[in-house]
Order: C-alpha cells, then structure tokens, then sequence
C-alpha cells in the first residue's frame, strides 16, 4: 500500500494532518526529531502510524521510508525568532528540503510543503502571489529559497510541488509551541488565567488568522491536485486587529480583561497581513470556512 509521509508530524499543523489523513484511512509514516514536536500530539493515531525520530532531510536515507503517494514536508522551524536566535536553522531548513525534493524525485510523488505569508513583508495587503518577494530577515529567505528549489527541481526533474503560504495559523495542538505559537493561542492562554495579553503598539497591527483545520483542507486539496509546480496563499481572506482579538477572546472567555501595551521592539515587524486567495480557490479549489469566532470555539472545545 502507498503511504504519505509527514514531516514535522507530531507538531502543531503536522499533527492535525496526520489525524485527518488516519482518519480518511490512509496509512502514514511521520518524521520529527521532536525538537518542538510533541508525541502527546498523536497520541489519537500512535497505533495507527509509523514514527520515526529523525530529522526532516534524514527521511531519504530511512530503508523503510518508501513506497511514498506523497510528502508533505512541515517539519521546518516554523517562527522568525527561532532563526533571529540561530541562524544556523536557514542552513538546516534549506538543506533538509534539499534531501526531501531528492526523496521525492526518487519516489516519484508529489510533494506539499509549508511555506510562509511573511515573504510579502513590505507590500500593502491584500496579499497576491504575483507580488515581489523581499526577504527581510532569515526566517523569509529561508522560505522563499524553498519556493526556488522546487522550481528548479521541477524544471529540472519533473518533481511536482506545492508551496502554501499559510497565514497565521491558530488552533489544538499548539501548546508545545510555547512562545512561538500563534498570537490568538497565546492571548487564549493568558487570558483564560485571567493575565493581560501583551500588545506591541497600539493594537491597530493586523493579521489574517487561519484556523488549522482550513489549512490542514489546503495541504490535501493540493496533493490531490495536478498542479505541477505553484505556491499559493492559504487564509481566510479577512484581517482582524489586536485590539478586535482580544475584545473576541473575552466574549469567549466570558471575561473582561484589558491588555497591557508596550512599544514595539521588533525590527522589521510586519504589521498587516490580509491574503487573497483568489488563485487557491480557482485552482484548489480551497475556500477557508472557520471564522475566527468559530476558530477559538474549537479551541474552547479541545483545551
């Protein structure tokens, strides 16, 4: 039987996958060196997968990773801190996708990767893949040089793929991802212990929040596309503010706390994010259904 392989599998996005794909029946292997992953994440589907302990890019010299239907290859450090912290993770992140083109050349399967929607840092939303991509710290060149080598691979060698650029993805399974995790889960978790969110600026920053459950919908409407080689934004198509996030958690929550501000320290910080998903939904035909409202109601349900 043909198997999908999964990497970053027992992370946030990964670990969302890999239920959905157990549940539709398919027989998965997942890779992660649970350097951020969590086991606890698959605790659902452990009986039911092949797991392998391993860095992304060690999956080609894996005997039994074979007989691949497809990659979907998510197991890259995933936040612009991380990189700002070690930049050693842009080399590793390019050379792990390197080894995963190879193995999917080999295989000769389709592969789905993470991209970002921070690569538009410094265009005005909404956001369109035709825009000119200006990488502004490590974390953006690291993804967009992804986007080029599959290109090149592609012309190259005929391996199909598909870049999403996802934006600012929230939802279950995100706890481990601590500081680095979506700010709609980290103002959740503040907020249910009754402490003040921490708001850069004056909340009027912008972001277009995806619920993980759309995103894990484009990753599977990409593999089963015949879409040779694209990227395409993944997000709801609306933007909310700080300010708005908060006043949204509270009515969840059934509270009424205030945030504390402070001036921004970030470099280059990108302060409005909002996708037009125009070209998914004419070629995936993806379309995003969780609002933000119905988004954390799952998260209220799964915590």
């Amino acid at each position: 039987m043909k198997k999908y392989l999964v990497t970053g599998g027992a992370g946030f996005v990964g670990s969302n996958l890999v239920r959905e794909l157990v549940k539709s029946g398919e027989e998965v292997l997942v890779v992660d060196n649970l350097s951020l992953g969590r086991l606890e994440n698959l605790d659902k589907v452990k009986d039911k997968i092949e797991f392998f302990q391993i860095n992304s890019g060690g999956a080609l010299s894996q005997p039994s990773i074979k007989d691949l239907k497809g990659i979907f290859h998510l197991g890259i450090p995933s936040s612009s801190p991380m990189y700002k912290e070690n930049h050693s993770l842009l080399g590793q992140a390019i050379n792990d996708f390197t080894a995963i083109l190879d193995l999917a050349q080999r295989e000769n399967c389709k592969l789905v990767y993470a991209s970002s929607s921070s690569v538009y840092n410094g265009n005005e939303p909404p956001l369109t893949e035709d825009m000119p991509i200006l990488p502004t710290d490590y974390y953006t060149e690291g993804r967009y040089a992804m986007e080029r080598l599959a290109k090149m691979y592609y012309g190259l060698s005929g391996v199909a793929s598909v870049g999403l650029r996802f934006f600012s993805v929230y939802g279950p399974n995100e706890k481990h991802k601590g500081r680095f995790a979506n700010l709609v889960s980290q103002f959740f978790w503040d907020m249910e212990k009754d402490q003040a969110p921490l708001i850069y600026g004056d909340g009027k920053q912008t972001r277009d929040f995806t619920f993980v459950g759309d995103i894990v919908q484009a990753l599977i409407l990409s593999m089963q596309s015949q879409v040779g080689c694209d990227v395409f934004n993944v997000g709801k198509g609306e933007s909310y503010d700080m300010n708005q996030l908060v006043d949204i958690l509270n009515k969840a929550l059934g509270k009424n706390i205030q945030p504390q501000y402070q001036a921004n320290p970030i470099k280059n910080y990108v302060m409005y994010t909002l996708a037009d998903t125009t070209k998914a939904k004419r070629v995936l035909g993806f379309e995003a259904k969780y609002s933000l409202e119905q988004g954390i109601q799952q998260i209220l349900k799964n915590n």
